[in-house]
């Protein structure tokens, strides 16, 4: 391997055509949808730039998936045909007209007047929540982004992993080494892959070595390789990493784990391309690209005497850093239902995520789909995918999503917005669905005329912990559960008056509404 240029500056070139760095417009980007294959899709909100306002309903406009020319528009059949109203905010902020529909619902709260969120919010995500069914992200966007969704087998469409993608299109072909930082689980090996499968070595091996695993003794020997004889047990010639990686990419993960003596020999290969096994006396050439990674603060560990700057500065031949799930929020929701549908083609229930009635509950409830958007994710990417397994795993032979108490603890929500202006009056404090009493749930859902969300939001809880006690209880029924007789029965007694029936059969207006619908009963007023 030829010494290698130090071009540590290169994290900074611009692309390679010169464009300039896109100015970011607000979009909104399905997050959850009841058909999980529209997860992903978006809407740019690029209008507002130019002070013009942008309807959404269930019949305009349409969603696109980015890379494609075809979409659709939100089409679930109990998002309302009234439109919930985008229009320009203050210092770029967005404000949200819910409209008379009463539909949109912000952190469990009903929007019943505008809101206003200011442009930092939009830029961290806001989640929208529609008919309890829908779930869409606002944030900001790269109105200029072409690429597939899931382009270098990264799954998402954010700004930041965006520019990951560019820089790792920008350096594969080269050889100079890279030095991917980033936080745990956040996917810097999946980016080293990227590196390896986009250049010219792509046919050759590639070798993953996660320094932080091997014990500090046995580190120079298992990287560089060790003769019969140089140490206690080495009873024949070994080969290290660094000669199995023999023309292709040598991936060191955790390198600021690496000990001061094995940092001394990464930097004469780097410098001289050559390597000495432990125990030889004469060097050997090795044909290799670098690609390390660390989560660690590697100018501290220099300034506390642990690591070697000028190994940095070789390893840092091109940087890229890789941004942490928090700071790309519109990307979870595809990637959970990425890894999800993983784990239900092994179980072989894939159908699940294609749902035959369009009118049935949402097989990811709304209210978790929120759950997962404002979490903090301190394990990132590695700690989304395990929740979907757990969820996925937990929720075998059921027809929703559920969180048992640890998960609902352990996502517990860290994320929350603040609306810069006309508010809604605050519901009650959170409360567990299950220290409710049956009769008091009952009463409210009187009270609220069967209004469920205006029911939970009164009792402190989240919309589908409703329907979850009317399962489990015996007081309450669903509009599923009433038999076809009596509810022609009750449709002709009642001269078709749906808040009428809503009072005497006591269960949810909009899933009597939906029950009349599929029996030709026509209602008049609803």
């Amino acid at each position: 391997m030829p010494p290698l240029p130090d071009i540590s500056t290169a994290n900074a070139l611009p692309g390679r055509d010169g464009e300039p760095t896109p100015v970011l417009v607000p979009a909104l980007t399905l997050a959850s949808h009841p058909v999980s294959r529209r997860v992903g899709e978006r809407l740019l909100l690029s209008a507002l730039a130019s002070g013009r306002a942008v309807e959404v309903s269930r019949n305009e406009p349409f969603f696109l998936r980015p890379g494609q020319a075809l979409g659709a528009h939100l089409s679930d059949p109990c998002v309302s045909r009234r439109p919930l109203v985008f229009s320009p905010g203050a210092d770029g902020g967005v404000r949200v007209d819910p409209g008379p529909s009463r539909q949109t619902a912000v952190a469990g709260r009903t929007l019943e007047a505008p809101w206003e969120f200011s442009a930092e919010q939009v830029a961290a995500g806001v989640p929208l929540e529609l008919a309890g069914r829908v779930v869409l992200m606002l944030h900001q966007a790269d109105p200029t982004m072409r690429d597939a969704a899931e382009a270098l087998g990264m799954v998402g469409t954010s700004v930041g992993l965006q520019r990951v993608r560019r820089l790792v299109e920008q350096v594969a072909d080269l050889d100079v080494p890279v030095l991917i930082r980033g936080e745990t689980g956040s996917g810097k090996e999946l980016i080293a892959r990227a590196l390896h499968a986009r250049s010219p070595r792509k046919d050759k091996p590639f070798v993953s070595v996660n320094l932080g695993a091997i014990p500090r003794e046995l580190a120079a020997a298992e990287l560089f390789g060790a003769r019969k004889g140089a140490f206690t047990g080495a009873v024949r010639d070994q080969e290290g990493f660094m000669q199995a990686a023999h023309g292709g990419t040598l991936f060191l993960d955790e390198v600021g784990e690496a000990p001061p003596e094995v940092q001394v020999m990464l930097l004469r290969v780097l410098e001289t391309g050559e390597v000495f096994r432990v125990g030889d006396r004469a060097p050997f050439s090795v044909d290799v690209r670098l690609v390390a990674a660390t989560d660690a603060a590697l100018e501290q560990r220099i300034q506390d005497g642990r690591f070697k700057a000028p190994l940095l500065h070789r390893l840092a031949g091109f940087s890229i850093r890789v941004p942490p799930l928090r700071e790309r929020r519109e990307d979870i929701g595809p990637l959970f239902h990425h890894f999800a549908r993983k784990e239900l083609e092994t179980l072989g229930e894939a159908r699940r995520l294609e749902p035959e009635d369009a009118l049935a509950e949402p097989w990811l409830p709304v209210a978790l789909a929120v759950r997962l958007l404002g979490h903090d994710w301190p394990g990132n990417i590695r700690q989304l995918r395990n929740v979907a397994r757990q969820l996925v795993i937990g929720g075998r032979g059921r027809a929703r999503l559920e969180m048992d108490a640890q998960l609902e603890q352990e996502l517990a929500p860290v994320a929350s917005v603040t609306p810069g202006g006309p508010a809604p009056s605050a519901p009650s404090p959170r409360r567990k669905p299950a220290d409710i009493p049956e009769e008091e749930l009952l009463a409210t859902l009187r009270a609220c005329e069967w209004d469920f969300q205006a029911a939970a939001d009164r009792l402190g809880i989240h919309r589908t912990s409703i329907y979850h006690r009317i399962e489990r209880g015996t007081l309450l029924r669903t509009a599923g559960e009433l038999g076809v007789e009596e509810l022609t029965r009750c449709h002709r007694e009642c001269g078709g008056d749906l808040d009428a029936m809503v009072r005497r059969l006591e269960v949810s207006r909009r899933a009597l509404g939906r029950r009349l619908k599929e029996l030709g009963l026509r209602s008049t007023s609803e």
